[in-house]
């Protein structure tokens, strides 16, 4: 049997079809990037919070010791 090839428009209609599902495919893999970039801030910002407040806890500590001796 010989292959027939197809009308251009039916191979166009046949390329976006492929591209539509490997397109649905890949996002639902993978999370936004956006939400990503939300939860790595989020997470940042409170170990700076955390590290920020140990400082100061240091510090005060540091300020009372030298202030009773």
């Amino acid at each position: 049997m010989r292959f027939q090839p197809l009308s251009s428009a039916a191979s166009r209609r046949r390329a976006e079809e492929q591209f539509k599902t490997k397109k649905k495919v890949n996002s639902a893999d993978t999370p936004a990037p956006q939400q990503a970039e939300v939860e790595k801030t989020a997470r940042l910002r409170a170990l700076r919070l955390a590290k920020e407040a140990a400082d100061k806890e240091t510090a005060n500590r540091d300020a009372a010791a030298t202030t009773a001796a």
